[in-house]
């Protein structure tokens, strides 16, 4: 026999044979989900588990400055800049890429926006109460971060295949008044007394004289004061209020810029200010405190500064070293639902060859526990400017720029605490 005689009983009986085979892609597909979960969701305890793969090839392009968010349905969603180069490269577009809840792999990375004719730099992604993807972006008017333009995207139909359709668009304009120019002017005797700290060297000095001097301009130049502010970390949200992390490269200043409606307006915080503050990473304490973590790109030593603010985000302490090692290098700081706070960042003073992720107990006043996630000698690879999620499952994912033998991509790693937590304590 061999056969169906005739497409009267071929078809049923071929389709049972399919539905059959869906089936049990079905219970395979579930069997992995399932074990996956086991591995990197719960707590803090259970096996060790980590696996990283990069978003797309590596290539001479460069593919920097990622951030990553989830969707309700476990959908992740990555987004970052390539180009031939940054502020000074009018191709530089972003591009982003999605990996469905129970994929292998993640899909084919897609034009998630191009300014004709400018840079487009720094996304940073939000998922809004009503599942809607909100796109944060700089566009580089005169290839100077200084020219830089604040835009601000939203799209309630991210999840689909494909390129992001927006649903409206904005420029986010900042308007900081006297009272801020008056903070920044406050701050500078502070920084002054800084020059003629002992332990410096005459080329340290200077070097804080020109932090001082760029501050100034900053305060009293207007232009300054409203345009060249830049995302990088992720949103934070408290009482309703969204809190987005802000900074210009012009003058080592970082500010916050708050919205009490959900996008719809927005105003500056005061300023953070200290010597070369950047890039802030917001986190929040139980009692409502907002502390402030950023990048150093000031005199040594080289520590992550922090700042913090007990009104929502309004006004802020100095800036002042951290306990964390930093470059000059973006890093990353976030609440986990277990009330522990982790960092991802370059663990050094120097050089951006390795990264790691750091464990506190205590809201960041210490942090006992360090694990290495990405590593070469020096000199021999670049991993840096990471983002970082905990995922509904309470996993942990992180995605960084990778650049290894001159040429570039975006890695993604999936963990849980406990890999963290099997390493020997942090020095």
């Amino acid at each position: 026999m061999g056969h169906f005689p005739d497409d009267t009983v071929g078809k049923p009986a071929l389709s049972s044979l399919m539905r059959l085979f869906q089936c049990v892609r079905w219970v395979a597909a579930l069997g992995w989900l399932v074990a996956a979960g086991s591995v990197f969701g719960g707590g803090g305890g259970g096996v060790p588990a980590l696996v990283s793969e990069a978003l797309f090839p590596p290539e001479a392009r460069h593919n920097h400055a990622s951030c990553i968010v989830e969707a309700a349905d476990g959908t992740l969603f990555v987004a970052w800049f390539n180009g031939s180069g940054e502020r000074q490269a009018d191709d530089v577009k972003l591009q982003a890429s999605r990996r469905r809840s129970g994929a292998r792999a993640w899909e084919p990375r897609f034009t998630l926006w191009d300014t004709p004719g400018f840079p487009d730099c720094n996304p940073s992604l939000h998922v809004d109460g009503q599942g809607r993807l909100w796109l944060f972006h700089a566009v580089v008017l005169a290839n100077t971060w200084e020219s830089t333009l604040l835009q601000a995207r939203v799209s309630g139909r991210w999840r689909l295949r494909g390129a992001v359709r927006w649903d409206g668009m904005q420029s986010v304009l900042l308007a900081p008044g006297e009272e801020f120019l008056q903070i920044l002017e406050g701050h500078l005797p502070r920084l002054q007394a800084e020059a003629a700290r002992p332990d410096l060297s005459l080329k340290e000095r200077q070097e804080v004289t020109e932090f001082i001097e760029g501050i100034h301009l900053g305060a009293t130049n207007r232009l300054y004061r409203r345009l060249g502010w830049m995302p990088r970390a992720h949103l934070t949200t408290v009482g309703g209020r969204w809190m987005l992390p802000l900074y210009h490269d012009g003058y080592s200043v970082s500010m916050v810029a708050l919205s009490d409606d959900q996008g719809r307006t927005w105003r500056p915080s005061s300023p953070l200010v200290g010597l070369g503050n950047v890039q802030p990473s917001l986190t929040v304490r139980r009692d409502g405190t907002v502390v402030a973590w950023m990048r150093d790109n000031g005199p040594p030593p080289h520590r992550l500064l922090r700042a913090e603010s007990y009104d929502r985000g309004e006004t802020w302490t100095p800036a002042v070293d951290s306990g964390i090692p930093n470059p000059g290098s973006g890093a990353e700081v976030r609440v986990l639902r277990s009330g522990e706070w982790i960092f991802i960042g370059n663990d050094c003073e120097s050089g951006r060859h390795s990264l790691a992720v750091w464990i506190s107990e205590d809201e960041g006043e210490t942090w006992p526990i360090r694990r290495q996630l990405a590593g070469a000698a020096p000199g021999q690879g670049s991993f840096s400017y990471p983002s970082l999620l905990e995922s509904r499952d309470g996993g942990l994912h992180a995605t960084w720029s990778e650049a290894l033998g001159g040429r570039e991509t975006i890695r993604h790693a999936r963990f849980n605490r406990a890999w963290v937590r099997a390493s020997v304590p942090a020095p």
